[in-house]
């Protein structure tokens, strides 16, 4: 390296005296000598240095060498420290990095994070001193810059730091003394930023020639960084210096882009920990290496401290904080990234990284059950870690580079055993990849992997905890109502004998309440965040284009849309997909449709439009009508009049997309008719919501005249109009009968009320039992009248334009009778009982509803209505008419030519009555093979059923409507397997011909 002078004050050996902070003597100089000519009694002799030098220069000596020197000088150090003469040192006071640039502060909330360590380890002791040395050298460099550039200073200094980072090593070796197994000497200047650029570096290139050395030397700093970690949080700011540390020990790179650090995370024997019992989710989320740096959170049931002091219900943080919080989990997730990022771009750990990544995914995928224990599994907030994670991985993945048959491999890392498919059962999934030849499989590679895990990763992260927020407001919303109603009974319970009970339950739900706020306002500070919510929606989307390439093979970003009716056989690839592949979009474009609306209108590509219309359209790839109905519900919660006009442009995209304009009102038409029955417990109930959305979607549909041509059509096409005009029908009848009887039921309570005698008189037991019914009563009502007033308003602007099928035999009678009937509950002598308190508090509209019911017989005022009117014996009554008109005329409701046709229309009907019962003949000795089995009525049109039964044509036809069944038999049953019985038709036309016969 060099010699130095051993008689120039100026000389190198000042500047080595001052960097290792010790004195020496020269021979005839006496005592030290120090460049700076500062006190040197705080600084330690060097002894045997010392005399070192007063040999050399006692042989004439002039220079000395330099790597002699500085060797000798930092044995004598060493030897000192073991002998105990050293006193403790501190070291990091100065907190300033080794190239000169001061350390930010760590606290984003305006703490210091950065630690000043006092201890008795030997080997932490000696690794302060030549970390402090290597500090010293640097700052003689930094005050003079212009003679740090210049022979010998610049070889003195880079030889000290060169020696301090040698002797830096050994330590860390034990060569000295033992070192902690838990920790080690260098984390707390890696974690306070002050260990010098160059360190890491060097001593990762020198021991990871051999790393076994390198694994001894390293494994302590990392297993000190892993129980840093887990003591970290974000309100103290804790959390910050251990993972700035491990991206900066990740993302150190050797020759050959090796990463050492990266390798050796890798090798923790618990980086992917074994299962010790059943919680095998929570385990992983506690235990693993990379654990605790995902589970930095500001979610309440995460860090109780964080959400009491910022997300306190009395004293809420101000938007700037949370908004500081926020940015501070993201800035979290952008350095996990890179750690991440880190170990899959070092060769040697990038599998063992996968394979963890998709065991966290595998270990917690119970959180995706509906009454999934917590305990068992890691927690919101570390999941949607990890999501923000995948999904960057995810971000430079293209399509050309995914394998679509992945999710089927057999060394697949996505768990999809237990999941229910789309349109297929087990054993024709396993038939289906048993017919699959080798050839199909090709080796997975990690964008495949990595885009595959991030679909999982979104079901398994992301929907449990958007589920678990909207129970969450269910529970609170449950807790005040029960608040709200006992403190409301609080003059009825307050001297009786459960008085302190129900003080108890008020405060306990109370505290509830308070509790679950806080959790929700910390929940909402993360999940709603539109960043992270715009970049689900941007993976959904490329999702959407996944299941369009399945759905139609060779239909990828662009080109012209697929022609429709798709095949009618269900490529085995996407009929084998879990059915969470398309609930799950439904499911996230519903939540952020609800809390960030314009997210999904500027998210929703073309894709996911496209998506959206051909599952919609294509119902029958589909086996669960579930999906269906979250499908329909997408398109429902998008109509802008709901979202106050945020969704107008994405709604206008939708329905002018060609697959809308010519087969969605079809699609949605024929779906109203096949989710009568769905196969669930609830079905009947179920329907009701389901066709609710379908009608305000074909409302909406009905005011473009695109739309309304195709609905016109489709009444013209065959029998599915008639069949959806019958569930209408049925739907309209149910839903007007329970709403007109709850009305009644609410009347009734009312009445009694404003009895005052008569209602003291029931007892206060029967009181608050009547209390509870009318709530009961009140809440049907508001919500069945809500679903009939949209069937009766559908009734009504298809009538206006379309007729005929309304007047099918099979339909026309029933229609009939079910306009009649309501007429008679509106306007007929009972009618009063309809009246109560506040209609509008339940949606109850009387005057509309009788507009709108003369109007649709008004839309279908022709002969063969008529005889339809005057054919139903219960409810037709030409007075009923009279007074119905005389009522709206009075109500100023309908005047003028509608009425006088109203009338008109009676009166035809009425001489349709006269005329049948002057022609009346009794059928009722007609014998029993001329009778309908199923009605007990004489046949006009018999037909034989494939079981051999006959029955009329009519019956069967009105019961096909809604059953595609033998009635007799429960087998399928259709119209083209009818066979007309023509000889038994001429024996019966015979007979009535005998029968009408006056001779008879």
């Amino acid at each position: 390296m060099g010699e130095i002078l051993l008689k120039d004050p100026k000389n190198g050996l000042s500047l080595i005296s001052y960097a290792f902070n010790v004195s020496l003597s020269v021979g005839n100089l006496g005592g030290s000598q120090d460049l700076n000519n500062e006190g040197t009694q705080n600084r330690p002799y060097l002894i045997d240095t010392s005399h070192y030098l007063g040999e050399l220069e006692s042989e004439g000596k002039v220079t000395v060498d330099m790597e002699n020197l500085v060797s000798l000088i930092s044995s004598e150090i060493v030897g000192l420290h073991i002998s105990g003469t050293f006193k403790p040192m501190k070291y990091g006071q100065n907190k300033q990095k080794g190239n000169g640039e001061k350390i930010p502060s760590l606290d984003p909330l305006g703490s210091t994070a950065t630690e000043v360590l006092d201890t008795d380890d030997l080997s932490t002791l000696l690794t302060y001193w030549f970390l402090d040395s290597i500090e010293r050298s640097y700052e003689y460099e930094r005050e003079n810059a212009k003679q740090s550039n210049l022979s010998p200073c610049r070889e003195i200094l880079c030889l000290i730091r060169q020696r301090c980072t040698d002797f830096i090593g050994l330590i860390l070796q034990g060569v000295f003394c033992e070192t902690p197994e838990v920790t080690s000497p260098l984390l707390s200047p890696l974690l306070n930023q002050t260990l010098p650029s160059e360190l890491l570096p060097e001593l990762a290139a020198k021991f990871s020639l051999n790393f076994d050395i390198f694994r001894r030397v390293f494994e302590p700093l990392l297993r000190g960084l892993w129980m840093r970690m887990n003591a970290g949080s974000v309100l103290n700011s804790r959390h910050r210096p251990p993972l700035v540390a491990l991206h900066q020990l990740t993302d150190l790179k050797l020759i050959n882009n090796f990463r050492p650090f990266a390798q050796l995370i890798a090798l923790q024997s618990n980086f992917i920990p074994e299962p010790i019992t059943k919680a095998v989710g929570n385990e992983i989320g506690t235990l693993a290496y990379l654990s605790p740096f995902f589970n930095i959170s500001i979610l309440y049931e995460d860090d109780h401290k964080l959400g009491d002091h910022f997300f306190s219900v009395q004293s809420p943080a101000e938007n700037s904080v949370v908004f500081t919080l926020i940015r501070e989990i993201e800035f979290s997730r952008t350095l996990l990234h890179k750690v991440v990022h880190g170990i899959l771009s070092n060769l040697s750990s990038r599998e063992k990284c996968v394979e963890f990544l998709a065991e966290v995914l595998r270990r917690n995928m119970s959180r995706t059950k509906m009454q999934a224990d917590r305990r068992e599994n890691t927690s919101d907030g570390p999941m949607l870690n990890y999501l923000a994670v995948f999904q960057t991985l995810c971000l430079k993945v293209t399509f050309d580079k995914v394998d679509p048959f992945y999710p089927y491999h057999p060394n697949s890392l996505v768990d999809l055993s237990n999941d229910t498919r789309i349109n297929s059962s087990t054993s024709e999934l396993e038939a289906w990849i048993g017919s699959l030849g080798d050839e199909v499989w090709i080796e997975p590679k990690f964008p495949t992997i990595c885009w595959f895990l991030t679909i999982q990763a979104h079901h398994v992260c992301l929907i449990p905890a958007i589920n678990t927020y909207q129970r969450l407001l269910r529970h609170m919303r449950e807790l005040q109502k029960m608040v709200s109603e006992l403190g409301a009974t609080e003059s009825l319970w307050r001297s009786g004998g459960n008085a302190e009970r129900n003080k108890r339950l008020l405060k306990r739900w109370k505290n509830d309440i308070k509790l679950m706020t806080q959790s929700k306002l910390s929940t909402e500070a993360i999940l709603l965040q539109s960043d992270f919510l715009r970049s689900c929606m941007n993976f959904y989307s490329t999702i959407a284009v996944y299941l369009n390439s399945v759905i139609v093979p060779g239909q990828r970003l662009g080109g012209d849309y697929p022609p429709l009716p798709l095949n009618p056989q269900v490529p085995p690839l996407f009929a084998n997909l879990p059915e969470w592949y398309v609930e799950d979009i439904a499911e996230f474009t519903l939540f952020a449709l609800q809390y960030a609306p314009l997210v999904v209108v500027e998210g929703m590509n073309e894709s996911m439009v496209l998506w959206l219309l051909l599952t919609l359209c294509t119902s029958y790839y589909m086996r669960n009508p579930y999906l269906v109905a979250k499908l329909v519900e997408v398109l429902f919660v998008v109509n802008p009049h709901l979202q106050s006009g945020r969704t107008e442009d994405l709604h206008r995209r939708i329905m002018a997309h060609p697959i809308a304009e010519q087969h969605l009102a079809s699609a949605l038409m024929k779906f109203y008719t096949d989710v009568e029955t769905t196969g669930a417990s609830s079905e009947f109930y179920d329907k009701f919501s389901i066709r609710y959305h379908i009608s305000i979607i074909l409302k909406s549909m009905w005011q473009s005249h695109v739309h309304r041509m195709a609905i016109i059509n489709e009444s013209k096409s065959g029998k599915q109009f008639v069949r959806f005009v019958n569930m209408l029908m049925n739907d309209t009848t149910f839903l007007l009968d329970e709403s007109l009887e709850s009305l009644k039921r609410i009347h009734e309570t009312q009445e009694l009320q404003n009895d005052v005698k008569a209602w003291a008189g029931i007892g206060q037991e029967q009181q608050q039992a009547r209390l509870r019914q009318l709530q009961m009563d009140e809440r049907q009502c508001r919500s069945y009248l809500t679903l009939a007033r949209e069937t009766v308003e559908m009734f009504h602007y298809l009538t206006e334009q379309i007729r005929e099928p309304f007047m099918r035999p099979e339909l026309a009678g029933r229609l009939a009778a079910m306009l009649n009937f309501n007429l008679t509950q509106l306007c007929g002598p009972k009618c009063k009982n309809l009246k109560v308190k506040n209609p509008e508090k339940y949606g109850w509209e009387p005057r509309t509803l009788l507009g709108q019911l003369a109007d649709i017989y008004l839309h279908l005022d022709c002969d063969a209505f008529a005889a339809a009117l005057a054919g139903d014996e219960r409810s037709f009554r030409q007075e009923l008419f009279v007074d119905a008109a005389t009522r709206m005329e009075k109500a100023n409701i309908r005047y003028g030519a509608p009425l006088a046709q109203f009338r008109a229309l009676a009166n035809k009907a009425q001489n349709i009555v006269i005329q049948n019962l002057r022609q009346d003949t009794d059928y009722n000795d007609a014998p029993e093979e001329f009778r309908d089995p199923l009605m007990d009525t004489l046949m006009d049109d018999p037909v034989i059923l494939p079981s051999g039964t006959v029955m009329d044509r009519s019956i069967i036809m009105r019961h096909l409507l809604n059953s595609n069944t033998d009635p007799f038999n429960r087998q399928p049953l259709s119209e083209d397997m009818l066979i007309a019985n023509n000889e038994l038709k001429q024996r019966i036309q015979e007979w009535k011909i005998k029968k009408q016969s006056p001779s008879t």
